[in-house]
């Protein structure tokens, strides 16, 4: 796989509150496609996955869909500017408690 272009950081809630509630399958799809694939371009999924922009409390974030036995999001922002160029992790979970979630942490 290519260099990684984003760092990635994953905001302490997402590894405390939202991981352990994930399936094991989802957590290892992370581990072993969807990080490498952030790092490397958090637009363009290469057809694996597809992600769309926020609008409301969370314009400027984006959602990465997920569709497993449920409906997940992994909410996440890009920043372009101020190196290095990072992706941060703001929330992981079922379809509503990703986004409410995300709503919560990103006012902190």
């Amino acid at each position: 796989m290519a260099k990684s272009r984003y760092q990635l950081q994953i905001d302490n809630q997402v590894l405390k509150d939202d991981f352990p509630l994930l399936p094991m399958e989802i957590v290892e799809d992370f581990a072993n496609v969807i990080k490498p694939l952030l790092q490397l371009d958090p637009l363009n999924f290469c057809g694996t996955y597809s992600s769309h922009a926020l609008l409301g409390d969370l314009q400027g974030y984006r959602a990465l869909e997920i569709d497993f036995d449920k409906v997940y999001r992994l909410v996440y922002r890009i920043y372009e500017k101020s190196a290095p160029r990072r992706v941060v992790i703001l929330s992981f979970g079922e379809h509503d408690p990703a986004y409410e979630n995300a709503k919560q942490r990103k006012k902190k």
